[in-house]
């Protein structure tokens, strides 16, 4: 008799799962394939996202040559295509690389177009942001109104930025410029004295000081 039960129980079993399948199998096949897609998908599109990073080396690095060689306009044009159609990263650095190339051929006002775009790309961190004006303050620093680069570098001098020590060296040259020679003065004491300030930047912060004060 309980052999019985169990054949019958069985039975129940393997009509039910028949009948489950029947219902939900094609659920469950979508599913599984869909699984595979997603996994595949991830798969190449990491392989691809690897190759295009090697080629967007590859071109990084023959641009740097190119102007290394003072072929400038062969590696303006490059670096402009891999900041056209490059990975984010390389593409930033090929419109830094761009902006001083324009800036070095005489090209001023091209690069204070790139630094500008740099600086409002909402894309990029501040880091970026943050260097592209003081890029572009430090190409303008013996041609730019004083009182305009001084607004433009005081959010850099906060003490969170990673660039507060270049923004207070390049604030104290426009302040002398600006003929508020008390205020370099205060700028340069305080790069001078500032103990997490780069060695190079205290040293000329220092120098500048004995010559202001001699």
């Amino acid at each position: 008799m309980a052999d019985l039960f169990q054949e019958v129980e069985e039975e129940l079993r393997k009509d039910r799962a028949e009948e489950l399948w029947k219902k939900y199998g094609r659920f469950i096949i979508a599913a599984a394939v869909l699984v595979v897609l997603v996994t595949t998908g991830q798969v190449l599109w990491r392989e691809y996202s690897e190759r295009q990073q090697q080629e967007a080396a590859r071109s990084f690095l023959g641009a740097v040559r190119l102007a290394e060689d003072g072929r400038t306009d062969e590696a303006t044009a490059a670096f402009e295509a891999l900041a056209a159609d490059g990975p984010a990263g390389y593409g930033t650095l090929a419109r830094f690389r761009t902006a001083a190339l324009l800036a070095e051929s005489g090209d001023g006002e091209g690069a204070l177009q790139i630094y500008a775009s740099l600086a409002a790309d909402a894309d990029l961190g501040s880091l970026y942001r943050d260097l592209a004006v003081l890029l572009s303050v430090l190409h303008q620093s013996d041609s730019g109104d004083p009182g305009s680069l001084l607004d433009q570098l005081e959010p850099l001098r906060a003490e969170s930025n990673p660039w507060r020590h270049s923004a207070t060296e390049l604030a104290a040259v426009q302040q002398l410029r600006s003929g508020d020679r008390g205020a370099a003065v205060a700028l340069l004491q305080e790069l001078a004295d500032d103990l997490t300030a780069p060695q190079a930047a205290r040293a000329r912060a220092a120098e500048l000081l004995r010559t202001l004060e001699g």
